[in-house]
């Protein structure tokens, strides 16, 4: 057995489930049958170092995460890769432009990737493989292409010859001829303006490495077929990436990898819509954002986030808004459509991330424990809720298997967040109409099937990676402590005015400190002031 070809065999799980899938290839949605029973192996795509991460790099990682979580709950044994491109025209002309060596700008902006990673909670993935520690491979991959025929070395570069691939263009319906060739001395080395480099030789002053064809670099998509050939193996079950990567980048890794081995390089093409800005006029989750066709190709790529259009502080924009709150964000939407991006879009999405942590503070005033002690269950059929007579956990049970169906279906995590909504105004009616929160007349058969429910949420919600550790909470210190004492003096001026009847002084500051971003919340034991994210 290859180490190239097999992922380490372990006992085979238990699978539950029927997941359907869409994918790219075959422009339907297909049963998902892993090349393997029982394992998963999916790669996708990661970025090339060259400038700091924009949000428009977390979608992809942020989507994949959710999708292995998901398969994981399911049974599956899942290995899931992302690249890391340290090798390109873009680092070297950074290199030059800040005068450090092209390594250098590399590690620090892949130091930069994995922190906003960490930010946005993705932390499923196994192996982060680098073009420059797979420089072997892709040696031998280039050769064996030459030696059967489809490509060819000329001058110092070699060829993928587009030619001699029959299949060619059957991702993205685009023929051979309409392959956009590399201009400059490189088009006079080509037999046809089509063929891609897969090898370029040597430049004055840029990193090099040594081959048959003397010394020179990879090309881009040799990169991507020679990592996920070394470790997922010849055919793998996932292929993930933006909707831009479909052509040129996936095209030709389907080229190289299918005439190498003679075999299908990925059984499922899985391409997330990109990210557009908002101009602020309308609010996601509009039907133009949130209803995307489920049986329809993924949206144009023609308004896309990047860096060229001058996206980025995505630092700045974790320490703003969280990173939990954009993750939330990024989820509401299905993988397929484009997310529409800006601070209004993200600030509604964080409003309604804010219901659950209020609902959190609830179950605590309850229960005398928090939200995150509880233990996500880890396994589908462990979660199977016998319901019974009672009427909570029946709805409670309907809710789950609305959601698991949702995400059963193309891992649409935008409808099954729905889902966990209507499962939150579920349990909030139930400790309203039981009064939960009074000790007094508590009643213990409904505190424990409020229990239940509670961790079905759990569980849900921890397939998105959502609620792993408490939000940080505001501090209230230094000229801080001034903004606490006044809020608690509008406070009292609002419970003085309720007793006198004044309602609509009572109101009035209500809707004041709405407005500014402050939350009143009435209990049994007085009024509390939260200051929203």
């Amino acid at each position: 057995m290859s180490t190239a070809t097999k992922l380490q065999e372990k006992p085979t799980p238990a699978i539950t489930g029927d997941i359907r899938v869409y994918s790219t290839l075959t422009k339907t949605k297909e049963p998902f049958i892993p090349v393997q029973s029982g394992k998963v192996g999916m790669y996708l795509c990661g970025p090339t170092v060259y400038k700091e991460a924009h949000i428009g790099h977390m979608v992809g990682p942020v989507i994949f995460d959710a999708i292995k979580r998901f398969l994981t709950y399911c049974g599956y044994d899942v290995t899931w890769v992302v690249n890391i491109t340290d090798i390109d025209d873009k680092i070297i002309a950074q290199s030059r432009e800040r005068n450090l060596p092209m390594a250098q700008i590399a590690e620090e902006m892949t130091q930069d990737y994995l922190k906003n990673l960490a930010a946005f909670g993705v932390d499923q993935i196994d192996h982060m493989p680098r073009a420059t520690q797979t420089m072997p491979e892709i040696i031998t991959f280039i050769q064996d292409l030459i030696d059967q025929g489809y490509a060819y070395a000329s001058g110092g570069d070699v060829f993928f010859d587009v030619g001699k691939d029959p299949g060619y263009g059957k991702l993205s319906n685009r023929s051979a001829e309409s392959q956009q060739g590399e201009g400059g001395e490189a088009a006079a080395k080509k037999r046809s303006p089509g063929d891609f480099a897969l090898w370029k030789a040597a430049k004055p002053d840029e990193p090099s490495w040594d081959s048959p064809w003397g010394a020179g670099r990879p090309g881009w998509h040799i990169e991507c077929s020679a990592m996920s050939r070394k470790i997922l193996g010849e055919t793998f079950d996932i292929h993930g990436g933006g909707l831009d990567l479909v052509f040129p980048h996936h095209e030709n890794e389907i080229a190289q990898s299918e005439c190498r081995h003679g075999k299908p390089m990925a059984k499922y093409w899985l391409h997330n819509g990109l990210m557009r800005a908002s101009t602020e006029t309308g609010k996601v989750g509009g039907r133009a954002d949130r209803d995307h066709d489920a049986n329809s190709a993924p949206a144009s790529s023609d308004t896309k986030i990047s860096r060229s259009k001058g996206a980025g502080g995505l630092a700045k924009l974790v320490e703003r808004q969280g990173g939990e709150r954009l993750r939330f964000f990024l989820l509401r939407t299905h993988y397929r459509s484009t997310i529409v991006f800006g601070e209004e879009p993200v600030a509604e999405a964080g409003a309604g991330l804010d219901t659950f942590y209020r609902f959190f503070e609830r179950y605590e005033r309850i229960t005398g424990e928090s939200f995150y002690v509880i233990a996500p269950i880890a396994r589908r059929a462990e979660g199977e809720i016998d319901a019974g007579d009672d009427p909570l956990l029946n709805d409670i049970a309907r809710h789950r298997s609305s959601f698991l169906a949702k995400m059963d279906d193309d891992f649409n995590t935008g409808a099954a967040m729905s889902d966990l909504f209507d499962m939150l105004r579920t349990l909030n009616r139930f400790i309203d109409a039981n009064q939960l929160e009074d000790p007094a007349i508590r009643d213990v058969t409904r505190l424990a099937s409020f229990r239940r429910g509670v961790a079905t949420l759990r569980e849900l919600s921890a397939l998105f990676g959502l609620f792993r550790q408490p939000p940080q909470a505001k501090s209230v210190q230094g000229e801080n402590q001034l903004t606490g004492k006044l809020l608690d003096l509008l406070v009292e001026l609002r419970k003085s005015a309720r007793a006198k009847k004044d309602f609509a002084t009572a109101d009035q500051i209500r809707q004041g400190l709405t407005a500014l971003g402050v939350t009143l919340e009435d209990r049994k034991d007085g009024t509390y002031w939260r200051i929203e994210n």
